[in-house]
């Protein structure tokens, strides 16, 4: 493993791809909490005519102007996706649509053109369709490090009004924030963060690395900024691991692996995490049901009719439902079948009902002199 460790390409796959967790997970954080999934995958499609277009201006293929030619593509599409959906009647997600198409296909066209052309100078460039990390120097490297700490500085600078925007747009703009410009800045860093990963990920699977990470946090995080640095984490592990089981596996393509771990440690997060993960709430549902008996349902009909005056007041089943947190459709016709409970209408529109027999009143009354005798004895004791 140490000499694994040591080699120069898997060094190099593994710090880009450590790079493109971290600026994704950070950035694509904040497109998760702002509902704009689709942004990621606008701008990743958009890219792909700046980097022909990065090659066509220098004639070679140096990461750092094709990196610029990205950057300038992306950006010009989220603005034009900006002014076509403020401008027009077209939604949010019809204008992403729209840009997403136009640059993907503008981009194949500008690519087919290139490799028509001849000349051994392009040959590769196609690879930033699914990405090349094995292709990925020290000298790629560097720009995009640069543009990572661009990027994670700007997320620094503008964090307070980041966070206000995330949570409450309107608020934001009453507080006199500039919200349209601060909106176009986190747009121009989502691009930057998908040109990171172009040369390792690729245009069409860039979009989940800037989704998964955030996805993945949100499901653990209780703040914005644990999710932010637990998005960053996921990012990296995915990243490094992607590169790991790549090298180890022959034939494996280190971008869609990066891409599969990201995916998968966004559905654990999403079934296993205790504060929103499908297996803890259905567990917790579990236990609020078992520890929910018929006489606490009972309760509940008593004293919403006593709270009214009248021990024949009809309970709306789901009242009873919102107040229990569960459905209490059995419990309640368990109560119905014992005799302490019936079944009766109220409205046409509205949801079945239920009230107190006279034997239920009499029942729910002494169960509620009960207890507070016991909460008396407690008191005294």
């Amino acid at each position: 493993m140490t000499a694994l460790l040591g080699d120069y390409t898997l060094q190099n796959v593994m710090l880009g791809a450590a790079l493109i967790g971290v600026i994704s997970g950070v950035l694509g954080s904040f497109a998760v909490l702002r509902r704009e999934s689709l942004l990621g995958d606008t701008l990743s499609h958009a890219a792909l005519p700046g980097i022909c277009l990065g090659f066509i201006v220098t004639g070679m293929r140096d990461m750092g102007s094709l990196l610029a030619g990205a950057l300038f593509t992306a950006v010009v599409a989220a603005l034009l996706m900006v002014g076509l959906t403020r401008r027009t009647r077209l939604k949010t997600d019809a204008g992403l649509a729209i840009m997403l198409s136009l640059g993907f296909a503008l981009g194949v066209v500008l690519l087919t053109w290139i490799q028509n052309r001849g000349g051994a100078a392009q040959a590769g460039l196609d690879s930033f369709l699914f990405g090349q990390a094995a292709a990925t120097t020290r000298a790629d490297l560097l720009p995009m490090a640069l543009l990572t700490v661009v990027a994670l500085s700007g997320v620094v600078m503008l964090w307070k009004p980041l966070k206000l925007m995330s949570f409450d747009p309107e608020f934001a703009a009453v507080m006199g924030l500039p919200v349209r410009r601060i909106e176009r800045l986190l747009t121009a860093m989502i691009a930057l963060a998908v040109v990171v990963g172009l040369q390792m990920v690729g245009v069409v699977l860039m979009t989940a690395m800037i989704i998964a990470p955030g996805a993945a946090a949100r499901q653990w995080a209780g703040s914005l900024l644990g999710m932010v640095l637990l998005a960053a984490g996921f990012g990296a592990t995915a990243g490094i691991s992607g590169g790991l089981i790549s090298t180890l596996g022959p034939g494996l393509a280190t971008g869609p692996v990066v891409v599969l771990v990201a995916t998968a440690l966004a559905l654990v997060s999403l079934l296993i995490a205790p504060r929103r993960g499908l297996l803890p709430a259905w567990w917790r549902r579990r236990r609020r049901r078992s520890h929910t008996s018929t006489e606490q349902i009972l309760q509940t009909v008593y004293e919403l009719a006593r709270e009214h005056g009248d021990w024949r007041y009809r309970v709306e089943q789901g009242a009873v439902d919102a107040y229990h947190g569960m459905i209490t459709e059995p419990q309640l016709a368990t109560l119905a079948d014992r005799g302490l409970l019936i079944s009766t209408e109220h409205m046409p529109d509205e949801g079945p009902h239920w009230r107190l027999t006279e034997k239920g009143q009499g029942h729910a009354a002494e169960q509620a002199k009960r207890r507070n005798e016991r909460r008396r004895w407690r008191v005294r004791a």
